[in-house]
């Protein structure tokens, strides 16, 4: 029989079911209460604005961010795209973190889409207000003008990191003070604000747009939320239309999200305390660990990555890369105190490589 989670549900799918999958946060499956939501949810076209569950997701998402408005789209990346098409011209440049999301896990759109190029700063996805001095162009024809800047919060590919507040407002008024735009990849924004102890209001405050996903761990099935003025969120409309975003009876979905802010935030605290247990077993067990989870992600090396993977695959846990040098683990709602401890056990099993 499948296992259930602490929510209730029954975890995985037929072919995932004995699995713990600790791959990404992408990977948990709606609870009983979510899909009750969905089934129940009132639709209607939203292309037509008509959609009520949507209209409301859209409104509840502006409020807790801060912002005037928002708009329902599939996914993270293309919020972010639209957010990059609508605040550049081609040939600009836009500052991010190293390792960011745009730059390496959006299959080259931001050069294909907008036509910009990408400057990297600082290390593990965080920099400093000096980085950003030190970088910005403007005003030498020989030279393509910067005119963005991204930060990703919490950073994926840097193990889950939380800008520290102080450091963030130091970073968004530098970039302010020499006229740029900013955006804020914030993907896993709640995450930042359970490890904080500020509100995704407050962190998404210094931006001219911000976007978060419903289905990482707020375990939604699908979509983002970009938000920003009513002015950009108009013309963000647009610009999901001409990148084939645009959704009819998309309340189905909305239903999934709303359920998702109302239910799955706070719990996040449980998904950060399971990845600080996994990396002290894993680093009582001789695994080379990545300092200590700020959030939801556990960063730790092994010799054999493929090897590794291979062993533990067998023995139902599911764990990848994120480099070529680190394994990433990422705890979830469907991932509990007693999968970690399951984990670590056939970890111990297998062994460090």
């Amino acid at each position: 029989m499948p296992k259930r989670s602490p929510q209730g549900r029954l975890s995985g799918t037929f072919s995932h079911m004995e699995y713990i999958d600790l791959r990404s946060d992408t990977v948990s499956c709606p609870t009983p209460g979510m899909r009750s939501a969905i089934a129940n949810a009132p639709v209607g076209d939203d292309v037509y604005g008509e959609d009520p569950t949507v209209n409301r997701l859209q409104d509840v998402a502006a409020e807790r961010t801060g912002k005037e408005a928002g708009l329902f789209v599939p996914s993270g990346s293309m919020a972010n795209q639209i957010a990059v098409r609508l605040q550049t011209r081609p040939g600009d440049v836009v500052l991010a973190g190293s390792r960011n999301h745009v730059l390496r896990y959006e299959a080259g759109s931001a050069a294909a889409l907008a036509g910009v190029q990408l400057q990297t700063l600082g290390e593990s996805g965080l920099f400093g207000a000096e980085d950003i001095r030190s970088a910005a162009t403007s005003g030498n024809l020989h030279v393509p003008a910067t005119t963005l800047c991204m930060i990703e919060n919490t950073h994926n590919a840097g193990g889950g990191l939380a800008w520290p507040h102080d450091q963030l407002l130091a970073v968004t008024k530098q970039a302010r003070r020499i006229g740029l735009a900013l955006h804020l990849d914030g993907a896993r924004i709640f995450n930042a604000a359970i490890a904080t102890g500020h509100s995704a209001e407050e962190i998404a405050a210094p931006f001219d747009s911000a976007t978060f996903c419903l289905s990482k761990g707020l375990g939604a099935p699908v979509g983002s939320v970009l938000v920003g003025t009513r002015d950009f969120i108009e013309k963000a409309r647009a610009e999901r239309k001409r990148l084939g975003g645009a959704m009819r009876q998309a309340g189905i979905l909305a239903a999934a999200g709303l359920y998702a802010l109302d239910h799955h935030v706070d719990r996040l605290a449980d998904d950060h305390r399971n990845a600080t247990r996994l990396a002290d077993g894993l680093r009582k067990l001789g695994f080379a660990v990545d300092g200590t989870p700020e959030t939801n992600m556990v960063m730790f090396r092994v010799a054999d990555q493929n090897a590794f993977q291979v062993e533990l695959e067998k023995k139902k846990v599911r764990i990848s890369p994120i480099d070529s040098e680190r394994m990433r683990a990422v705890t979830h709602l469907d991932v509990s105190t007693d999968d970690i401890d399951q984990t670590l056990s056939r970890c111990a099993e297998v062994g460090p490589f």
